[in-house]
């Protein structure tokens, strides 16, 4: 078996000189990221190579830390558009989370808006969790229905944060956010709770791509944001396998710690003792010597 590939896209140019965004900058990184991953430059091969025409795709993003450090609505919306490009409905792509005010919160609209393209919380009218309990391992909980009832392909966009407990949060435990008791699951230093989220059928069976949003990493005092330790580290990471994305996030993590002079998350008890975990569990690599990683610069 080859090695698992991860790309890592960055751009000098991802903010303009007011401090915004640049769309455009941040569409060119998405569409090459996904290219490289791929091994296609033509869109719709590319598209092709990850989803079916007909897949009804929820893209998972992570707004619990506000405007501050949040999957950015950006990148989200460069996303759902390189899909439509690629061939699929905008009736069938769903960006979502757990709440209502927390995608408002990080600036998202929460409605479907004129390209057909919703923008739902778990928590919306005629959504919810579904009534059964899923029973896997050591876990139980409900899944949201956008999950479980409106997609058949899940991308988990997540954003790059140290986490007090699991050391690093990323595309993995993302999904704690489809379920409706994700603080049940932090003892232990989450592990092996964010393994066994993801290995559970509703998210296992749907996941096809995770993108790491990793234009502002908070790399100490995650998850919530403290501006000392944010960098503007401008990249995006792509990867179809979900611990080599996260293994690599979270050596990005530590090199910004280390460039700030501050221990390996070793030292201070929170390795993120999952990855070894979901290694384990069969969903991955966490180990550098089996992952390719691709860097690269655009303008």
């Amino acid at each position: 078996m080859g090695a698992s590939r991860v790309v890592i896209i960055r751009s000098p140019g991802a903010w303009t000189a007011s401090g915004a965004l640049d769309p455009s900058v941040i569409g060119r990184m998405l569409a090459r990221g996904l290219s490289l991953l791929t091994g296609e430059n033509d869109v719709r091969r590319a598209a092709g190579a990850l989803f079916r025409p007909d897949d009804r795709v929820g893209i998972k993003v992570n707004t619990i830390g506000g405007k501050a450090i949040s999957t950015r609505p950006e990148t989200a919306d460069a996303l759902a558009s390189w899909l439509v490009v690629g061939g699929l409905e905008p009736k069938n792509l769903v960006i979502w989370d757990r709440t209502t005010r927390e995608l408002r919160n990080a600036g998202y609209a929460a409605a479907a808006g004129r390209s057909g393209i919703r923008v739902l919380g778990t928590d919306a009218d005629g959504v919810g969790y579904e009534p059964g309990l899923v029973a896997h391992l050591d876990v139980g909980s409900l899944y949201s229905r956008i999950l479980t009832d409106l997609t058949t392909a899940s991308v988990s966009l997540a954003v790059l944060k140290d986490h007090g407990l699991a050391g690093v949060t990323a595309g993995m435990k993302n999904y704690f956010g489809a379920i409706h008791n994700p603080n049940k699951y932090h003892d232990d230093r989450c592990d092996p709770f964010v393994a066994q989220v993801f290995d559970a059928p509703p998210v296992k069976t749907r996941h096809r791509l995770t993108v790491i949003d990793a234009l502002t990493v908070q790399f100490h005092r995650g998850p919530s944001f403290h501006a000392r330790w944010a960098a503007k580290f401008g990249g995006l990471l792509f990867s179809t396998d979900p611990v080599a994305a996260d293994a690599v996030g979270g050596s990005i993590i530590e090199r910004l710690r280390a460039e700030a002079g501050l221990p390996a998350l070793e030292a201070e008890g929170r390795a993120p003792g999952y990855l070894a975990t979901a290694e384990k569990m069969g969903l991955g690599r966490s180990d550098a010597s089996a992952v390719e990683t691709i860097e690269e610069t655009v303008s």
